[in-house]
């Protein structure tokens, strides 16, 4: 497949985890993305704070739903990240080939991912179509959206001021750091949530698009 950079970087970036392909981020480095390998506890990229991609081969994907692995994985991603995706590399074809399992119990698996979790199951032909949707998920991400790189994990908060912080960095654009310095601000999550634009703006590293875009989002209707 031809790489085509068609879209602008411009400090486009996606964390790693350290077990991913080497092929995979030489191609991404072509695209322009600076690629940073860290040893992830949950996902294999994140290309935002709420999108983190599960990749797989095909042979892979079917001896994860053998030994449930896949299900314990896709369960810590639901609860790091909003918006996660499964991304299976290889000839969909093969997936029924792999092993002797039968393709109910495979298509079983992939209907509970899509439907009791909520995770898109996507497809890639090889590393290279691999790297270009990771590409693409954090250009949306980043470029279009004004969003920011943060590792979350699924691990329990041993006490309240962890569980504090996990909360307060679910908001857009907070980093564990940045909710640190909200909390130590506003002392309580509960005085965030009803902070004005103003009263956000107070904190350092908060502009007033950070603070309006978190005051849109705990101040919207939900609409059902």
């Amino acid at each position: 497949m031809e790489i085509q950079n068609t879209l602008p970087t411009n400090g486009l970036s996606i964390i790693a985890d350290v077990r991913e392909p080497d092929s995979i981020e030489r191609i991404l480095e072509k695209l322009g993305v600076a690629l940073t390998k860290k040893q992830l506890t949950v996902a294999d990229y994140i290309c935002s704070d709420r999108v983190a991609v599960e990749r797989k081969t095909a042979k892979d994907f079917v001896g994860s739903i053998l030994n449930q692995r896949v299900f314990r994985q896709v369960e810590e991603l639901t609860e790091a990240y909003s918006h996660s995706v499964l991304l299976i590399e290889g000839n969909p074809d093969s997936l029924f080939l792999e092993r002797n399992v039968s393709p109910n119990a495979i298509r079983g698996a992939m209907a509970s991912i899509a439907i009791d979790y909520r995770i898109p199951i996507l497809w890639s032909a090889n590393p290279e179509e691999t790297a270009n949707m990771l590409y693409r998920f954090a250009w949306r991400e980043q470029m279009k959206s004004g969003r920011t790189l943060q590792i979350r994990s699924n691990k329990k908060a041993k006490n309240m001021n962890e569980k504090q912080e996990f909360l307060v960095a679910g908001l857009p654009h907070v980093s564990n750091m940045l909710s640190q310095r909200l909390l130590k601000h506003f002392g309580s999550p509960q005085k965030i949530f009803s902070a004005s634009v103003g009263e956000l703006q107070q904190v350092d590293k908060i502009g007033r698009k950070k603070a309006k875009e978190i005051w849109d989002l705990l101040n919207g209707k939900y609409e059902d």
